[in-house]
C-alpha cells in the first residue's frame, strides 16, 4: 500500500500529571527527516521515539511537537528562596548607592532572576510514561491519514495506466493504415514526378521507411512499464522514488512515438499519452 509523503495529526491527554498533547506533520521530502520538539524534561523519550517513527514512515519531513503542561497546583504554587532573593536585594542595593537616579527595580522582574523562585518537584514518571503512549497512538493516526490519500493517489495513477493502454491499443489499430497511406504516398510522388523505381527499389525503400515508422517496440515497453507502475503500487514500502523513475521511461516512449508519428491521430495519442503521465508524476511527487 502507497502513502502520501504529507499527513497531520494531532492527540491530546490528561490527568493528575498534568496535560500532553502531541502534534504531527509532514510535508515532501527528498528522504526522512524526523525533526522533535518538546520540553527538556522529556528529551530522554526522543531516541525511542525516533525509532518508532522511522518504522513506519519512509519518506518526507516530519515535525513532531511535544507539548506539556504541568497539574494545575504546580502550576499555582510559587515558592520563593528567601536567601536569593536577600542576595539579590542586597547586591541592588549597592548598585543603586554608588549609581543615584536609578529607579527601583520592579518586583515583578526580580520573580524572574535565576533561582530567586524554585519550580516544585514533580514526579515526571506519568507524564513520560502518558507521553509516550500518547505518541503511538497519534503516529497510527498519522500513518492512517497518509495511507488513505496513498489510495486515492493510487486510484487517480490506475485511471491514467488505463488511458495510456487505450492510447496504446488505439495507435497499434492504427499503424498498419499509417504504414498504407505512407507507401501510397510514395508512389503517387514518383508518379507525379515521372520517375521509373524498380520494384525491388521501391519495396527496399519501403521496407526501410516501415522500420523508421514502426512503434510496436515503444507500445511494448509502454506495457512493461505500466506493469511496473502496477506492481510498484501494491508494494508495503517506499516506492516513490521507482515510481519517478518509471514516470521518465512511460515519458521517454511516449515522446519517441510522437517522433515517429505520421498521421494527426497518432501524434493526438502521443500528446494525450504525454498530458497523463504528467498526471500521473504530479501525483507521484507526493508519493512516500
Amino acid at each position: 500500500m502507497i502513502r502520501s509523503m504529507t499527513g497531520y495529526a494531532r492527540a491530546e491527554a490528561q490527568g493528575p500529571w498534568g496535560r500532553v498533547s502531541w502534534e504531527l506533520r509532514a510535508v515532501n521530502h527528498r528522504y526522512l527527516e524526523l525533526q522533535f520538539r518538546m520540553p527538556e524534561e522529556f528529551r530522554a523519550l526522543e531516541t525511542e521515539l525516533r525509532n518508532r517513527a522511522t518504522a513506519r514512515i519512509g519518506r518526507g519531513k516530519v515535525e513532531a511537537t511535544l507539548r506539556y503542561g504541568p497539574p494545575g497546583e504546580a502550576e499555582a504554587t510559587l515558592d520563593i528562596d528567601n536567601a536569593r532573593l536577600d542576595a539579590v536585594l542586597g547586591a541592588l542595593t549597592k548598585l543603586m548607592q554608588r549609581l543615584p537616579g536609578v529607579p527601583p527595580i520592579d518586583p515583578l522582574r526580580l520573580l524572574g532572576y535565576p533561582g530567586v523562585t524554585r519550580q516544585p518537584i514533580v514526579d515526571m514518571a506519568p507524564a513520560l510514561a502518558a507521553a509516550q503512549q500518547l505518541f503511538d497512538g497519534v503516529l497510527a493516526e498519522f500513518t492512517a491519514m497518509r495511507e488513505r490519500e496513498g489510495e486515492r493517489m493510487s486510484a487517480h495513477i490506475e485511471e491514467r495506466a488505463q488511458l495510456l493502454e487505450t492510447l496504446s491499443a488505439e495507435v497499434l489499430e492504427r499503424a498498419p493504415q499509417v504504414r498504407g497511406a505512407w507507401l501510397e504516398r510514395l508512389q503517387t510522388r514518383m508518379r507525379e514526378l515521372a520517375v521509373d523505381i524498380e520494384p525491388a527499389r521501391l519495396a527496399q525503400e519501403a521496407a526501410l521507411s516501415a522500420q523508421r515508422l514502426d512503434v510496436d517496440e515503444e507500445l511494448s515497453r509502454l506495457a512493461s512499464h505500466i506493469v511496473e507502475v502496477r506492481q510498484s503500487l501494491q508494494r508495503n514500502e517506499a516506492v516513490g522514488r521507482r515510481l519517478d523513475f518509471l514516470m521518465q521511461e512511460l515519458n521517454r516512449e511516449a515522446n519517441t512515438l510522437s517522433s515517429k508519428s505520421q498521421d494527426a491521430d497518432t501524434t493526438r495519442c502521443a500528446v494525450e499519452m504525454k498530458v497523463a503521465i504528467e498526471q500521473m508524476r504530479e501525483q507521484v511527487q507526493n508519493i512516500e
